[in-house]
Formats: C-alpha cells, sequence, structure tokens
C-alpha cells in the first residue's frame, strides 16, 4: 500500500510534465490494498488479496480535453501517459463549455470525515476465515448451504491539479454478502460498512437462515395489486433507479423523470430524501470528481422535488454554485448523487406485519429494470424469500413474482416507514433507507420457482 507522498509524487510526476505543454492538467491517483474471502456449499474456496494503483491523467489543450489511465508507476511511464493523453485531446473536437481546472482560491473549507479504521485495515485472512465459518455454523444445524464473499481493506485516493489544488481521502470497508440454501428456497443478505464492526455476519446470516427456512415449499398465487412490505435492501434496489434523476445534467438533457417539476409536489408527504456525505452512516470522500467540496442537498422535502445536484459544467448552465457532485472529468452524465439518506419512520417491519389483513413480505429485488423513464416504471423479480401475509402474520413462502409498478406512483402510497438504516444491494450503491409499507403494488405474472 502507498503512501500519501508516495500519491503526491506519481501526481507532480505527472504535473511536472505536462507543464508548459497543455493548458490544464489534473491527477487522480487511486489505491487500493483490498482483500476478498469467497465461500459455496459450506467451503470456503478463495482468498485474493490484490495491490492495485492506478494514475489518471486529464489534459486541456486548446479547448479540447482527453482522459487516460494506467497502473504502470515508474515515472517515465507516467510522463508518456501524459504525452499520449496530449496527442488524443488534439484530434478531438472544441469542447466550447470546457472549464478550466478547478482553483482552490475560494473554495469553501472541506468538512473531514473520519472513516478510516486500523483493525478494519489490517484484517488478516485468518480473521475473515472465522468471520465466514460463523456464517456457515448458522446454517449447518438446519442443513442450508452457505455461499457468498466477506471482504476487506483499504481504499485511497487523490488528486492533483495544475490551478494547485490537492486532495486526500483515505477509508477502510467491510462488506458481507451472503446467501443461505435450502433445497427448494434461499435467503440472502448484504452489509457494506467502514468499520467491520458495524457488519454484523452472524445476524446477517441467521436472517437469511430464516428466510430460507420460512420459505421452503413456496406456494403458488395469483399476480394482482398487493400490499406489499419492502424491507430496506428491496426499496433500496428499486429506489435506486430515481437517483440519476436527480442530476442538472440529466435535466438540461430532458432526460429526468422530475422534468418542470421542481417546487412540485410529486411524492406522498412522508418522503424526504437527502444527499448528505456527512450523515454518519454514510461511506465516502468528501469532494468530487474535480476536488470540489460536498454539499449536503436536500432532493426531496415532504413530497416536494426541492433540489438537484450539479457538477461544475450544469452548475454554470443553472447559474447555481457546483453542489460537489460532478464525477471525473470528461463525463457524459455530469454528477450523480452518491450519499442517498431517504428519511424513515418509527414502525418496525414486525408492526407493518402485525396490522396487514393480507399482503406480502418482500425481502429482495432482482434484476430491476427501467420500462418508462418519464414514469418511472420499473420491472424486476422477487427473490430470496418472497413471503404471504395474512391477518397480521406471515403465513408461508410464495413463489417469485414479477412486478411492474411506478417508482413515482409508489412513493404516493407508502404506509408506514421504519427506521432508517445503512444497507447494500445489487442495482444500486449502498444507502440509508428504510423499510416501507406500500398499498396496491403491482405484481404482473408469477414464475415456477
Amino acid at each position: 500500500m502507498l503512501t500519501e507522498q508516495q500519491l503526491k509524487t506519481l501526481i507532480n510526476t505527472a504535473l511536472d510534465h505536462a507543464r508548459g505543454k497543455t493548458d490544464g492538467a489534473e491527477v487522480h491517483v487511486f489505491s487500493s490494498d483490498y482483500a476478498t474471502s469467497r465461500f459455496a456449499n459450506n467451503s470456503m474456496t478463495q482468498n485474493q488479496a490484490p495491490l492495485h494503483t492506478s494514475v489518471s491523467v486529464r489534459v486541456l489543450v486548446d479547448g479540447k480535453q482527453a482522459r487516460l489511465t494506467t497502473d504502470k508507476l515508474d515515472p517515465d511511464n507516467i510522463r508518456n501517459v501524459v504525452d499520449k493523453a496530449i496527442v488524443v485531446a488534439k484530434l478531438l473536437e472544441n469542447d466550447p463549455k470546457l472549464l478550466p481546472v478547478l482553483s482552490p482560491s475560494g473554495l469553501p473549507p472541506i468538512k473531514p470525515v473520519d472513516r478510516y479504521d486500523e483493525k478494519t485495515g489490517k484484517l488478516s485472512p485468518e480473521d475473515r476465515a472465522k468471520a465466514v465459518t460463523s456464517i456457515i455454523n448458522v446454517g449447518k444445524p438446519k442443513t442450508l448451504k452457505a455461499a457468498g464473499t466477506y471482504s476487506s481493506g483499504v481504499h485511497m485516493q487523490a488528486m492533483g491539479n495544475s490551478a494547485g489544488l490537492y486532495r486526500y481521502h483515505q477509508e477502510t470497508g467491510a462488506g458481507c454478502s451472503l446467501t443461505m440454501c435450502a433445497s427448494d428456497s434461499t435467503g440472502w443478505a448484504k452489509q457494506e460498512q467502514p468499520h467491520v464492526a458495524s457488519l454484523h455476519q452472524v445476524d446477517m446470516a441467521q436472517s437469511a437462515a430464516s428466510k430460507a427456512v420460512g420459505s421452503a415449499d413456496p406456494h403458488e398465487i395469483d399476480p394482482g395489486h398487493y400490499t406489499v412490505i419492502l424491507e430496506p435492501s428491496a426499496v433500496l434496489d428499486m429506489l435506486g433507479m430515481l437517483w440519476h434523476d436527480f442530476t442538472g445534467t440529466s435535466y438540461t438533457d430532458k432526460l429526468s423523470c422530475f422534468l418542470d417539476k421542481l417546487n412540485t409536489k410529486v411524492f406522498g408527504d412522508n418522503i424526504t430524501i437527502h444527499d448528505d456525505v456527512y450523515h454518519p452512516l454514510q461511506a465516502g470522500a468528501p469532494f468530487d470528481g474535480e476536488g470540489v467540496p460536498r454539499k449536503k442537498v436536500t432532493l426531496v422535502e415532504k413530497g416536494v422535488v426541492k433540489n438537484l445536484v450539479h457538477g461544475r459544467r450544469s452548475a454554470k448552465e443553472f447559474g447555481v454554485e457546483p453542489t460537489g457532485h460532478g464525477l471525473m472529468e470528461p463525463t457524459s452524465q455530469g454528477e450523480y448523487p452518491v450519499n442517498i439518506v431517504v428519511e424513515g419512520g418509527d414502525t418496525s417491519v414486525e408492526e407493518m406485519i402485525r396490522t396487514t389483513d393480507r399482503g406480502i413480505l418482500l425481502t429482495r429485488v432482482w434484476y430491476v429494470r427501467e420500462v418508462d423513464p418519464t414514469t418511472k416504471i420499473v420491472t424486476g423479480m422477487t427473490r430470496d424469500g418472497t413471503f404471504l401475509v395474512e391477518n397480521g402474520q406471515v403465513k408461508h413462502g410464495v413463489k417469485n413474482l414479477r412486478f411492474n409498478e411506478s417508482i413515482i406512483e409508489m412513493l404516493n402510497r407508502v404506509i408506514a416507514l421504519g427506521p432508517s438504516v445503512r444497507i447494500a444491494g445489487e442495482e444500486s450503491f449502498p444507502a440509508v433507507v428504510p423499510p416501507m409499507k406500500v398499498a396496491y403494488f403491482n405484481f404482473e405474472s408469477t414464475t415456477k420457482f
């Protein structure tokens, strides 16, 4: 693992070589020491621990820009990448909206975040093996077979540019994704945390095992409209289809479902969404791809779409200050909200079940894809534990169902919210979201499994 000083040396090697040859240069260095242990059929199958560092150089030349990236770190290769990026930039069309690299002058200070944990960073293969064993031991007495991954390590990133801006962030991470498999049913859980102490893999294994056992011998039920109780991971992977619509670039490109709906009530009164890198359950660096400090942005307040996030380009078009959500230039997407916090309520999942006459407990969604971007209709499948709820109790597992549902309409039918938690999914990056109880959720068809 490189030191911060070594990252700085790589940045300065590129910037020194670009000086006098370009109208501006920006260098990002990403370095990681992140190990992953895999397991399947109740046995460890693989342990990977790659060290990786990459240097990404952006040059601005005569109103054009190009970025090239390398993982060869010797000075000659770094200088060669700069030269090649200049050649590439000169071959491109002029970019009339190109902005100069960001000057540190006048920028507000960055509020520091502490997301490095020495214990997490030094977790050994033996430590990960013990964690995996504790997962397997949960399933064995129930004749379940466990599979998944357990990972941990350190990520570092630094950036510098020819205007004198420098940023640095170091963060640890620990993640676990596990599936408990029975003969005709499964249960699943996933978490990603900056600190391993927040990763409770035994609790996750017990939850997944309970779902696998409880959904055995699943019954087939008719499709239609049901009251559903969505656990946080299911909420995340559905709402994750919405995040890009909160960007200034998607708005000006007329791709956002919120077109002409700023300051308009779009969702129910109980829906409030922020992007907040400083939230205690969040992760990530407090600056964006050009080094702009991230701001907390309220995207939705009591159902009203209040704000979008902006990189420097879209901020200039809107006549506002950038919010610190820009991606590394050049980019067609512009910016992205990456620290989503959906405000929750105080109704537990157990209480949601207790107050449901007939409905479905939906613990995970799978392969969610967009059908209509303007109304935000998505389709997807249930997976790894879907249950019929009757008279306030979970009755039995049901065979998986395909849903077609508008996220906008769904967020107008939220009956109850639980406490928000940090959760990971498959379709979106980790976020802080609550469980939800939703009325009139549309299941389109059934499956045979």
